[in-house]
This record gives C-alpha cells, structure tokens and sequence, in this order.
C-alpha cells in the first residue's frame, strides 16, 4: 500500500471510494458512513484521527480490491457537528465521528491511496 502524505495537525480522515466522492462532489453532500453503509444506516460517518489511520486500513480496509480516496476534512468548515465517541469497546478508543452529511467544502485535500488488492 502507498503510505499517504501526513496530514496536517486538527484534521479528521474519511476513506471512501474516488467514484462515491465524485457523486457527492457533483451532488453536493456526501452521505456515506463507510464502505457500504450510508449515514442513515449508521446514523453518522466514521472518521478517523491521522494517529488512527494505520489501524482503520487494516483493520477495516484490507481486503478493498480498488484505489480509496482518503479525505481530510478540516473540522471548523463542517456544517454537521462532530463529535468524539467510543468506536473500540475494547479499548475504549475514541474516533470522530460526523453526525449529519459531510459538506463536500470541509474537505481541504484528497489523497488516492492504492491497497495492494487494487494493483494489477
């Protein structure tokens, strides 16, 4: 996989799919909440911390077979609040996480990533 540039300090990441992120671009609203389930199914969108990102791929993103796009979203553009919950049990590790549609203008930068399932 092709390490992403690190973000900078007080942002939150989102990885979805470059067609999806298209989709909400042209829409104007981006409503999914990870690969597969939308806002409404899960009643917010996951994100994660840059300190996070390492585990969320291969945890949760191992075995994409295509390119993400990883979203860095800068939290004082947001138009939902964001709020930081318990995503670990376990740990008891907390994630940020978006309750209501991400606005496509809180997104300050986007970073195709390349798991190694997507190569040919």
């Amino acid at each position: 996989m092709t390490a992403p540039p690190t973000p900078p300090r007080g942002v939150v990441l989102h990885l979805t799919s470059p067609q999806t992120w298209a989709q909400a671009v042209a829409d104007g609203t981006f409503t999914e909440s990870t690969l597969g389930r939308i806002l409404a199914e899960e009643g917010f969108i996951h994100c994660c911390d840059p300190d996070q990102l390492d585990f969320v791929l291969t945890t949760f993103y191992a075995d994409v077979p295509h390119d993400l796009l990883l979203l860095t979203i800068d939290p004082e553009l947001l138009e939902s609040p964001l709020l930081r919950e318990v995503g670990n049990p376990e740990t008891g590790e907390e994630f940020p996480h978006i309750h209501g549609p991400l606005n496509p203008s809180a997104v300050v930068a986007t970073t195709v990533i390349h798991p190694p399932h997507s190569r040919p």
